[in-house]
């Protein structure tokens, strides 16, 4: 009675183990590759690289003027961007890594391990090392580009929540299409590129929503990136990030309860959907299949 007792007690900590182990491994996958020092020198070079081809595409478009609030609009849009592939395309490909690359998805699936929780726990480790390129690019936005971020100045309970909130969206969407990459024979290492690539464009992550066509803006107010972003904004820059009309009519409260109704649908979809293709891998044998890799 005694060992069954703790055999239960056991597995109910299994998605937790399956999530720490999961936030290990990916840590290691991601800074194992080189020395500290090139892993240091990558990780600074390349946030400011993305973000200077947008410093100069700004430039050339708007004649310099860096002083319009709307450099700082999509400054920070781009660099919290950033959390999207890092996270929600990082969840997902760690499907292509342990099926194709290291050929090792089979045994992940014999093991004792909650699938689910060790994905989001490898989402973790992309969040560390995405959080290291968003403060890079955010730290010279404002030490060279004069972006207005004043420290006294930030919201910091709502920057906080919304954050977070945030993370564990993308970890969700990352399960989403995981899930799809499960099932998906050919090219499905794209998969978690092209949904970004689109949610780029219709999430307002660079540009106000207002600025594409009718029929296309319905698309990203259905985003809760895209009311992610705003917040984010908000909570750093407060009224520069408020006078563009898009959503100038939301109080931040009414973002934070929409973002939080968006995360709840797209989270319950994105279980929902990573189970039937779970099952459907299963059943096909296609957890061991190797495609284009």
């Amino acid at each position: 009675m005694f060992n069954l007792r703790a055999e239960i007690e056991n597995r109910e900590w299994v998605p937790w183990r399956s999530f720490r182990i999961a936030t290990w491994l990916g840590w290691q996958i991601e800074s194992n590759w080189t020395d500290p020092f090139l892993f240091a020198v990558y990780s600074i070079v390349k946030p400011l690289a993305s973000a200077l081809i947008l410093v100069v595409m700004y430039g050339v478009i708007t004649n310099g003027d860096f002083t319009s609030p709307l450099f700082p609009y999509i400054y920070l849009g781009n660099a919290f961007y950033m959390y999207v592939g890092a996270v929600m395309t990082g969840v997902s490909w760690s499907v292509i890594d342990d099926r194709e690359h290291y050929k090792t998805l089979k045994y992940i699936y014999t093991a004792p391990v909650d699938y689910m929780a060790y994905l989001i726990g490898r989402g973790v480790a992309r969040v560390l090392t995405g959080s290291f390129s968003v403060l890079i690019t955010i730290g010279c936005g404002v030490a060279f580009l004069r972006v207005p971020i004043h420290v006294a100045a930030i919201d910091v309970p709502l920057f906080g929540v919304t954050l977070v909130i945030g993370i564990l969206l993308l970890a969700l969407l990352g399960v989403l299409l995981a899930g799809l990459t499960l099932v998906l024979a050919h090219h499905a290492g794209y998969l978690g590129e092209s949904v970004a690539g689109a949610l780029y464009l219709f999430s307002g992550a660079i540009f106000p929503l207002d600025i594409l066509p009718a029929w296309l803006q319905p698309i990203g107010f259905l985003m809760p990136i895209t009311y992610w972003l705003e917040l984010l904004r908000r909570a750093l820059i407060g009224s520069v990030a408020e006078a563009f009309p898009t959503l100038a009519g939301f109080s931040n409260a009414h973002l934070l309860l929409i973002l939080l109704a968006l995360t709840l649908v797209f989270g319950v979809v994105s279980v929902l959907v990573f189970r039937l293709c779970d099952q459907r891998a299963r059943a096909l044998g296609l957890i061991d299949q190797v495609t284009n890799h």
